[in-house]
């Protein structure tokens, strides 16, 4: 592995902490986060969806070009819901 991609996977883990300790700072993020993603799960492009929409009602902010620690969250989020969903 090159040191650029040991930089970008330091990098990616360092934005999955900042995005943890907002939401156990503010635990409301996690049922918000929850719930939009359960809302646009099948969607098209639903991880742009789940972003958009997050972005805009959280202070977790997702921007537009999304960093691999993005996609990962996002991502972890949707895997949330399907686990979620086959319990039932």
């Amino acid at each position: 592995m090159s040191a650029a991609e040991i930089k970008n996977k330091e990098r990616a883990i360092d934005e999955l902490i900042l995005v943890l300790r907002k939401i156990m700072v503010e635990p409301e993020i996690c049922a918000t986060a929850m719930e939009i993603a359960r809302k646009h799960l099948n969607d098209e492009h639903a991880n742009v969806k789940i972003a958009d929409e997050l972005s805009a009602t959280t202070s977790v902010k997702i921007p537009v070009e999304h960093t691999e620690a993005d996609t990962l969250f996002l991502e972890m989020l949707k895997d949330l819901v399907r686990d979620e969903q086959a319990l039932y």
